[in-house]
């Protein structure tokens, strides 16, 4: 076990103004050169990034974040692996401090052999046509058993682990979903216009959760499927991504929901001029859903977001373009449309007659939340949980993908990229930063959730067990302001 040296923002100087029911409690910027407890000495072994996903027992009071596919990006084999935490959270405000990362387990097959992130045409023996032992992790969630369900973005593919993330068994992907080519070979790497239907390349589930009795879990797509749009292969250009639920004791996917990203036109209104406006083709590209969380019956909390904002690469390519969405919305399912058999393939932006899509009212606008708190915009907002309780409410916690603060060239050489004093740059893998700079971190966000707003979620999320059980869970996985006031307008 061993604690890491943070930075922490005050919950006094986050100080929310009066009446908020959301209100930004505190920061904690875990810095980009930590490791984690798997061993080894490169970026590539155990440099730690944990935000891809991210969810909360409280029995243990233990938070469990993911890593994605690696710093490779898919051309480099790394193990993706769970990353168990804990954190100090203040009772009475809701600040965080002193993260304490107690285990590394990485996710392994039935064999006992790790899980790879390399593409499926790079692993030993593979191809396009079958996954293997590929794995891109971008969603978790727990059972009150211990076990995990984790949402691949290869497939997209779910996943039911042991406590220490071995492979039990797969769930059923909908057909619709499979990426396939033309002549209907399925094709796990290429993306359009190699491939016309199915997930679009790199926008698989995106993140899952659990109903609070475990008997249904649901997994959110990134983005819009290749062919739900006016013409194959161009989803990249559609609002209209998909929720699928699943029957956790079968693993058969039960039905599927519409969910409509925020319009391109709303998006762009928030970007000053329109020189860095989004276009058409990157409604379902560079915008889309990163991370799905029950919240009591037929609701739950998305985020939404763009790809701007503090990321090694953005970073990298000069003055960071203004940032149109970084947003949390709390949707219903009740009276949405079962499109398990329809397609989208009606105007960009509208769905077919007949099919109702998800409700949603716009939860929190994170983008706001930090400007007006004078704090960085991260890039890739992906790990939402519901935390502990807090005086009149719970703290809501979001957690950052960093990307490990790697980047890479044509030829697959890594670098490293440093920021903070003056232009950020890029050095050797491995090489010590610039004099006033450091690592891109990996960024974890407390909101209190008071009032109202916390009397919306369901009990259930922070049921403990009777201590006669801790013992049992502990051992499954080796473990001895400024504020946003939800708008209520409903989206279109």
């Amino acid at each position: 076990m061993r604690s890491l040296f943070i930075a922490s923002v005050a919950a006094a100087a986050l100080a929310a103004p009066a009446g908020a029911a959301v209100s930004l409690a505190g920061v904690i910027a875990v810095p980009g050169n930590a490791t984690d407890l798997a061993g080894g000495s490169t970026a590539n072994d155990n440099r730690l990034s944990f935000g891809s996903d991210m969810v909360y027992h409280a029995g243990t009071d233990t938070f469990y974040g993911i890593s994605d596919r690696g710093p490779g990006g898919g051309t480099i084999d790394f193990a993706p692996r769970i990353e168990a935490f804990k954190v100090n959270v203040d009772k009475t405000t809701g600040a965080i401090s002193n993260f304490d990362l107690k285990a590394t387990k990485v996710f392994r097959q039935a064999n006992g052999n790790p899980y790879s992130g390399l593409f499926p045409d790079r692993l030993p023996g593979g191809s396009k046509g079958a996954l293997g032992n590929a794995l891109d992790s971008e969603g978790i969630a727990r059972l009150s058993n211990g076990q995990f369900i984790v949402a691949d973005e290869y497939g997209p593919s779910v996943y039911l682990t042991s406590r220490d993330g071995r492979f039990i068994r797969a769930f059923e992907t909908p057909a619709n979903l499979i990426p396939r080519q033309p002549n209907g070979d399925v094709n796990f790497v290429d993306g359009r216009p190699v491939t016309t239907a199915g997930r679009q390349d790199n926008r698989g589930f995106e993140g899952i959760t659990v109903s609070g009795d475990g008997k249904t879990a649901w997994a959110i797509m990134q983005d819009p499927l290749l062919d739900d749009a006016t013409a194959a292969g161009e989803g990249r250009r559609s609002r209209n991504l998909r929720i699928v639920a699943f029957d956790v004791a079968t693993g058969k996917a039960t039905a599927q929901y519409a969910y409509q990203l925020e319009t391109l036109a709303a998006i762009n209104d928030r970007i000053p001029g329109t020189g860095d406006d989004f276009g058409a083709n990157s409604q379902g590209r560079n915008i889309g859903a990163s991370s799905i969380t029950w919240i009591g019956g037929t609701k739950f909390l998305v985020i939404e977001r763009d790809n701007r904002g503090e990321g090694p690469d953005n970073l990298l390519a000069g003055a960071l373009a203004p940032v149109g969405s970084k947003r949390i919305y709390m949707i219903d399912l009740a009276g949405a449309t079962d499109v398990s058999s329809v397609k989208f393939d009606t105007s960009n932006s509208s769905l077919p007659d007949g099919v109702v899509p998800v409700s949603k009212l716009l939860f929190l606008d994170i983008a706001s939340a930090l400007t007006l708190a004078g704090q960085p915009i991260p890039e890739k907002f992906e790990g939402l949980a519901i935390g502990p309780r807090i005086d009149g409410g719970f703290a809501l916690m979001l957690a950052t993908d960093n990307d490990f603060s790697v980047t890479q060239n044509g030829s697959n050489v890594q670098f490293d990229v440093c920021a903070g004093v003056g232009a950020p740059t890029q050095v050797a893998l491995g090489a010590a930063c610039p004099d006033g700079q450091a690592l891109v971190p990996s960024r974890l966000y407390s909101f209190a959730v008071t009032g109202a707003d916390a009397a919306s979620f369901s009990a259930s999320l922070f049921a403990v067990p009777e201590p006669s059980s801790w013992a049992m869970l502990i051992a499954g996985f080796g473990l001895t302001g400024a504020a946003m006031r939800r708008r209520r307008a409903a989206i279109a």
